[in-house]
């Protein structure tokens, strides 16, 4: 993997642990010749993983839309901003420039880009590995709440276990080197989308 999306908050939210692992993260992808692909901002969490990568001369591209665009906001010492019309080109933009997702602490936003994006992998219409960086339990909830979908028959189990989960930087980037993507489902006419 070349280039990395990290979805995640634009809050810094009060858990240390969090706000440390974020900018490991950060760090990790720079030693690792991984350009992040994120939101742009230098605020929360999503600023910490761009001061990673950034104090360690790694690659970092940033993708806002418009409206969120203040001199506040954008973080001044990216390799390369782009601003999109909405969040939707956004995302589109976000999954175009990489090669797969991590999905660390995050609000609503980041729920949305998780789902939106594990979506059309179980749609068939990416390959790209996805992975949950759990730190410290935050997305143990939202695990558990996937396993229920699969026991309650709204979720495939293979769909549950495209999705990669560590607890460790090391072991999500192991995961996700070693993903195997689900063949397309057969039902789908991609053709038609």
């Amino acid at each position: 993997m070349k280039s990395i999306s990290v979805f995640c908050g634009s809050s810094e939210g009060n858990d240390e642990e969090i706000i440390a692992t974020a900018y490991t993260l950060g760090q990790v992808f720079a030693q690792k010749g991984i350009a992040l692909v994120y939101g742009a901002a230098r605020i929360g969490i999503m600023g910490k993983v761009a001061q990673g990568v950034i104090n360690h001369k790694g690659k970092t591209i940033g993708i806002i839309p418009k409206f969120l665009r203040t001199k506040e906001i954008v973080n001044t010492e990216l390799t390369e901003l782009i601003v999109t019309q909405n969040m939707h080109d956004r995302k589109v933009q976000m999954y175009e420039k990489s090669d797969g997702f991590i999905i660390i602490p995050g609000g609503f936003g980041t729920m949305d880009e998780f789902f939106e994006i594990t979506t059309w992998g179980q749609l068939g219409l990416h390959t790209k590995p996805i992975g949950i960086l759990n730190i410290n339990g935050y997305y143990d909830a939202l695990i558990t709440q996937c396993k229920i979908m699969v026991e309650r028959g709204f979720l495939k189990q293979e769909n549950l276990d495209a999705v990669v989960v560590d607890t460790t930087i090391e072991g999500l980037f192991e995961k996700m080197n070693n993903y195997k993507p689900l063949p397309a489902p057969q039902w789908l006419n991609k053709e038609g989308l």
